[in-house]
């Protein structure tokens, strides 16, 4: 394991999102990942991913080690890479009032970051939960591995690198900095290494995790007796996707903001209302708003004061 590291220090961060802790002395892959409870094959097929390799059998992998691995992943980005390069941009740059230029970039970045956090946040708390349940042995109606694939295809990769593309040639080329400034070319470099990873994290949920994951269904489609034993939730009726846009327009959303927010059309979002209507004979924001809080999709102190008036 030492020797792997040391010839390929980007797996320092792999290392990390499976919570293998340095210090391993002459130690193999394989004894280093057993002692800490990590599935070897999966951890390898990870390592020899991020290098530029393909030699992995999906049949292989773990699906929990990868749900584990993915959401440390996304905890880096969001609490330790971009505050980081976010406190570095605000020291770097004249952020003063005359300087519109240092302005935009920081509100640039702000709402880039913002962006992926979203984007995340969908995947912890729809994508990783319904996994999760498939790996419980129950398989959800309302939800599959292609919705997901289908949205990451549309929305992810090229156009992840290319905000943050945008973001490194604003800087180089048009941000007037002063000679000699480090701390800018270090934030630089740390867009640069954001960018190369959070690349690799995408192409790592497409070729390994959705994969992965559509092995897991069909073989729960074998066997979907567990699927009954679960009673179904009072909401059960509307679809994961439904009940995002419920809440939305709960929160007072337009069809538009919600499009933007879900990744969506404008005429999805409204196909998808209409289907909300006719499935539970509610047309009006204030049912709605009832509907919602009775089956607890969003909680009452969280609403906009205008539903309540």
């Amino acid at each position: 394991m030492s020797e792997l590291v040391g010839n390929h220090y980007e797996l320092l961060q792999v290392l990390s999102r499976f919570g293998l802790p340095l210090g391993f002395g002459d130690k193999t892959v394989k004894e280093v990942c057993e002692q800490n409870q990590v599935h070897t094959p999966t951890f390898l097929a990870v390592a020899n991913y991020k290098e530029g390799g393909e030699n992995f059998n999906i049949e292989d992998l773990s699906v929990k080690e990868l749900v584990n691995y993915l959401q440390k992943a996304h905890g880096y980005f969001l609490d330790f890479s971009f505050p980081m390069i976010r406190r570095k941009l605000i020291e770097a740059i004249n952020c003063g009032l005359e300087n519109k230029v240092a302005l935009m970039i920081l509100q640039y970045f702000d709402a880039y970051s913002q962006e992926v956090y979203r984007h995340m946040e969908y995947e912890d708390k729809t994508v990783f939960v319904y996994v999760e349940q498939l790996l419980k042995g129950l398989h959800p109606t309302d939800y599959s591995i292609e919705t997901f694939a289908e949205r990451h295809r549309a929305i992810d990769d090229e156009h992840v690198t290319d905000k943050l593309t945008e973001l490194k040639n604003i800087i180089i080329k048009y941000y007037p900095a002063e000679s000699g400034n480090d701390l800018l070319n270090s934030a630089l470099f740390d867009i640069f290494t954001c960018e190369k990873d959070l690349a690799t994290h995408c192409m790592v949920e497409d070729n390994l995790f959705v994969p992965a994951v559509r092995l897991l269904e069909k073989s729960k489609r074998k066997n979907p007796s567990k699927a009954t034993e679960t009673p179904a939730p009072p909401h059960e009726g509307l679809s994961q996707r439904e009940k995002d846009i419920v809440v939305s327009v709960v929160k007072g959303l337009t069809n538009k903001e919600i499009a933007d927010k879900l990744y969506l059309s404008v005429h999805t979002v409204i196909t998808h209302r209409r289907n909300i209507a006719r499935k539970l004979q509610i047309h009006s924001p204030a049912g709605l708003t009832i509907y919602a809080i009775v089956n607890q999709l969003i909680d009452i102190n969280d609403l906009p004061t205008s539903s309540l008036s």
